[in-house]
């Protein structure tokens, strides 16, 4: 029976689409340690130069550190929005709700070119602002309130009033229960929702290329060395660090949702 299953077609079709999509990043991994800047079979040796070169890569180090701090100040702003929004929806019924919800929505289904070029519109020829880090970042938290309202709502959809409301009866204020007792409890789908937007910020290229000024991100100076061959291992290099960074941190948020989910369990 398990030989059976293990050649079924459904899982037949489940490795052949593993395959397809961790071989690039093993081979992207394996290429970081190439001994050589073609990358080609079979490598030429084993080497860390690549990574040791990363040390001396002042631009690379300073859009690394760009990306960063965008990361960082979009997705708080991101998680602190993307909460409230996500209270007003799950507690409350006011007018316009689904449209509210329709809108909020869009921007998980509007590709990120379209959303960067209209932004770009918006913040050059509405608004006559320069082209920055902070117009980047702003375009970052436009993209994560949906995706934190999804995560934070999931949590909160499950979550008892009666606990609210026992707080509530103690003296609380309505803000002071969700303080004291709503978001310590929702704390989970918190950060988890925080790191699944930096992860996204980090990696975002498709948006930023339009609104970044000067001083670029990550994303947008590693596509600008593709046209120096002799640079290409350090993007290499630097895009194991990313990928096993940003492996990392979906699995630690997927592992805080999932202990969110078996504490509203337990709640039940």
């Amino acid at each position: 029976m398990n030989l059976r299953k293990l050649f079924s077609p459904g899982a037949l079709y489940y490795w052949l689409f593993a395959i397809f999509l961790y071989l690039p990043i093993v081979l992207l991994i394996i290429f970081s340690f190439n001994d050589s800047t073609s990358l080609r079979f079979p490598l030429s040796g084993f080497t860390l130069k690549w990574y040791k070169d990363l040390g001396n890569a002042a631009e690379l180090l300073a859009s690394a550190e760009n990306s960063i701090i965008v990361g960082l100040l979009s997705s708080l702003a991101a998680t602190i929005l993307g909460t409230m929004a996500a209270i007003a929806v799950v507690r409350f019924s006011f007018k316009g709700k689904n449209f509210f919800l329709a809108v909020s929505a869009l921007p998980l289904v509007i590709p990120a070119v379209v959303v960067g070029v209209a932004l770009l519109i918006l913040f050059r020829q509405f608004f006559n602002v320069e082209l920055s880090l902070w117009t980047v970042g702003l375009g970052h938290v436009v993209v994560h309130i949906p995706v934190v309202m999804l995560i934070v709502g999931a949590r909160l959809a499950g979550f008892p009033d009666n606990l609210e409301d026992a707080a509530m009866d103690l003296g609380a204020s309505y803000w002071g229960a969700q303080l004291r007792v709503v978001l310590p409890m929702s704390f989970s789908a918190l950060v988890a929702a925080f790191l699944t937007a930096f992860t996204t910020s980090f990696d975002e290229y498709a948006m930023s290329v339009f609104l970044v000024g000067t001083d670029v991100t990550l994303p947008v100076y590693m596509y600008s060395l593709l046209r120096f061959p002799r640079r290409l291992p350090l993007v290499v290099a630097m895009g194991g660090l990313i990928m096993a960074g940003s492996v990392i941190l979906i699995m630690f948020s997927e592992w805080l949702r999932m202990s969110g989910d078996k504490q509203n369990t337990l709640e039940k």
